[in-house]
């Protein structure tokens, strides 16, 4: 028997049969693994990237790959960089926490591994730093495990996750030191996750900087409606609720087609609908307003936090249809909105604060309901 729970996952990395298409992407991915490839993945955030990366490391098989899984989001110097990725490659090469304290010990002579008790009381590998003004041989250690770890004959495959979060450190070692080991490096596979688009081309693609074109560019794209749309009705089909063409038209239109979004919203939708019934336009409105009101607390306070300036400007991107072009004089004009040399200041500072990201000078907000609740506020 089938399962009849909620088919729209959100908040998780999802599996396989959870995603929309993305089979073209999840084949070049792995053609790129097995193959010793580097390449940076960048898109907005809840895009997909970590649920794509980690089944395409999941298909690898175990007896030709290690592979790790380094998310740096929680990071925040170049020691925590060392723990983290010295905690990954021990974990990759064992069963257990008693074997990955050995095999920290083979591969890291300038850490000490230990066993300490998580949050819920779990065993869990842990290594001691001495903060010293350079920490030259432990990032050695760190950058030459790779080819200590292939030298049992199989395959690596290293992804950092949230790669821009070194760009917190304060200092460009870490950039420069991966730059001079992964270009002489044989059968070690390199990807690069970053959800700030701005950040992580410039990372790659400035020369200037240190990781200049030393990965393949691997932007994940949007999905299309014509993917969405046999995707949302099967979905609800299968549990015995129905959909329209129409109406799931609507839906992706008021998500713009973003995948997190899509499925939140789907999510709620398939909630609202009885069992045995079909989604109504009212039920859809019921739904987007159940979403706004969960997150109304959240989008008020950030809403507060803005300048004058940037709330206007803001305001003035939710309610344009499709992407804007903030500077020229067409939007400056209908929005009453001041200079072109002032809607650049105001838009980077939106930039910066990740709630618009921009594409061959158009502009978009990032959260698809913080959009929606922005033109709800303006219809009051």
């Amino acid at each position: 028997m089938r399962n009849m729970g909620n088919p729209f996952k959100y908040w998780r990395v999802v599996e396989e049969e959870d995603f929309c298409n993305r089979k073209k992407e999840l084949t070049e991915l792995l053609r790129l693994m097995q193959s010793g490839g580097r390449a940076f993945m960048y898109s907005e955030r809840r895009y997909g990237k970590t649920s794509l990366v980690k089944l395409a490391l999941a298909k690898l098989p175990k007896h030709k790959f290690v592979t790790a899984y380094i998310d740096l989001w929680k990071t925040d110097s170049d020691v925590s960089f060392i723990t983290t990725v010295a905690k990954a490659y021990s974990e990759a090469l064992s069963t257990n926490v008693e074997k990955a304290v050995e095999t920290s010990k083979r591969l890291f002579s300038h850490l000490k591994p230990s066993i300490t008790l998580d949050d819920q009381g779990i065993p869990t590998l842990s290594f001691g730093v001495t903060r010293s003004t350079r920490l030259d041989p432990e990032l050695d250690e760190i950058f030459a495990a790779p080819e200590k770890i292939a030298s049992s004959g199989k395959q690596v495959v290293i992804v950092f996750d949230e790669f821009q979060q070194i760009l917190v450190y304060g200092r460009d070692d870490i950039e420069r030191q991966l730059r001079s080991v992964i270009q002489h490096q044989k059968d070690i596979s390199y990807v690069f996750l970053g959800s700030r688009k701005h950040v992580v081309r410039e990372m790659f693609l400035k020369g200037s900087r240190p990781l200049y074109r030393s990965a393949a560019q691997f932007p994940l794209g949007s999905i299309s409606e014509a993917d969405w749309q046999p995707f949302v009705r099967e979905r609800f089909g299968r549990t015995q609720k129905k959909i329209s063409s129409q109406l799931t038209h609507t839906l992706i239109e008021l998500t713009q087609g973003h995948p997190f979004y899509t499925q939140y919203l789907c999510n709620v939708a398939w909630e609202l609908c009885k069992p045995h019934g079909e989604v109504s336009q009212i039920i859809l409105q019921q739904a987007l307003q159940t979403v706004l009101e969960k997150e109304r607390y959240t989008y008020t306070v950030l809403w507060e936090s803005l300048t004058i300036n940037q709330q206007r400007y803001l305001r003035a991107l939710a309610m344009e249809e499709n992407k804007a072009k903030p500077f020229s004089s067409e939007f400056l004009q209908r929005h009453r909105l001041g200079s072109a040399s002032s809607a650049q200041r105001v838009v980077r500072s939106l930039l910066d604060k990740d709630l618009v990201d921009h594409e061959n000078g158009s502009y978009i907000i990032l959260d698809r309901f913080l959009r929606l609740w922005l033109r709800s506020i303006s219809n009051e």
